[in-house]
């Protein structure tokens, strides 16, 4: 026989008390979903998940190239391929090597050094898009996948700087202190990549259109920044004092020189600067075909070594900050979890 139900019996429906609900979320310490976190917490929680930064990029490094039958190899093939397309083009038939010491190895660095600015941009811009299902997912700082595939591009850049030093060292060149400058050239590379990785990736996230525009924008950056040829030696810029200065400071142009001057001597020891300036002989190289390589060095130089560390420390700070900035402001854009 059914009994009524007891009166004391709790409600089957919650009473929400009296005070306001921004109160009693205050009280618990409750905040929106979507609000954005302060640029310092922010900073905080990209701190703490680190670990996972450095392991999904380590992962996606190694599973990117499982299923081709020579595996990592390709890590250190492809910049090679690109570099003997590179070199029977400019080095052989447009002979851009003139006037240029060691040029395989002079060709070799720059093609590293660009590969590693050129992905980082060409990935950061559709990372978004690409990782939308994680994002709705789970909630993370999304900075970290940008941040995440600049250090996957890093981790193939220590795998093609062996490749290269065993180049270097091929051709004669000795091992020396200056090579230590390598690792501040590869770290304000680095933080300027993960600044214009987050900008591109914010962009990227809300114009698809940017994907499909950078690898050509990327290509003609490419040809402006002395990869394939030495912009401070280059004869056919006499004259053009200001167009030389503006693709000698270009932040790829900047890394390039720097790692160039790092590991060849006889690169270091032939840039317009290193040598006292002596007109005669500076007159001599750009007249003479057949000149000594080194006249080149007695050369009054556009910007000097000096200069070229300013800016490249100066292109690593400001476009860090900027993207980071810019990437925090749209952070509650792409979804929470």
């Amino acid at each position: 026989m059914a009994t009524p139900a007891d009166s004391t019996a709790a409600p089957a429906y919650a009473i929400l008390p009296d005070e306001p609900l921004a109160q009693l979320a205050a009280r618990y310490g409750l905040k929106p979903s979507a609000a954005r976190p302060s640029i310092l917490l922010y900073m905080r929680q990209l701190w703490q998940r680190r670990h996972f930064i450095v392991g999904f990029a380590t992962a996606r490094n190694v599973a990117m190239y499982t299923e081709a039958r020579l595996g990592q190899l390709w890590q250190v093939l492809t910049p090679l391929l690109n570099a003997a397309v590179y070199y029977l083009i400019f080095g052989v038939i447009l002979d851009t090597k003139r006037g240029v010491p060691d040029f395989i190895p002079f060709l070799v660095t720059g093609i590293f050094v660009f590969n590693f600015t050129q992905r980082s941009f060409i990935i950061a811009s559709r990372v978004i898009n690409d990782s939308l299902p994680l994002i709705r997912a789970l909630y993370f700082p999304r900075a970290s996948l940008p941040l995440g595939y600049v250090i996957i591009e890093l981790q193939q850049l220590l795998i093609s700087y062996a490749v290269l030093i065993a180049i270097v060292i091929g051709t004669g060149e000795g091992v020396t202190w200056y090579w230590l400058l390598v690792l501040p050239v590869m770290l304000l590379q680095t933080l300027f990549n993960v600044g214009a990785a987050l900008i591109l990736a914010r962009v990227g996230a809300g114009l698809d259109d940017v994907s499909q525009l950078l690898p050509f924008i990327v290509r003609t950056w490419m040809y402006a920044s002395g990869v394939m040829f030495s912009i401070q030696t280059m004869k056919t810029l006499i004259g053009h004092h200001l167009l030389k200065y503006v693709l000698q400071i270009n932040p790829a142009a900047v890394y390039i020189t720097l790692t160039r001057n790092a590991l060849l001597t006889k690169q270091r020891l032939s840039t317009p600067g290193a040598a006292a300036y002596n007109p005669r002989l500076c007159a001599l190289y750009y007249v003479n075909p057949h000149t000594y390589m080194y006249d080149s060095a007695h050369c009054a130089p556009v910007i000097s070594t000096t200069g070229l560390w300013l800016y490249a420390v100066g292109w690593a700070v400001v476009t860090l900050l900027a993207g980071f900035f810019f990437f925090w402001r749209a952070e509650t854009r792409y979804g929470r979890g």
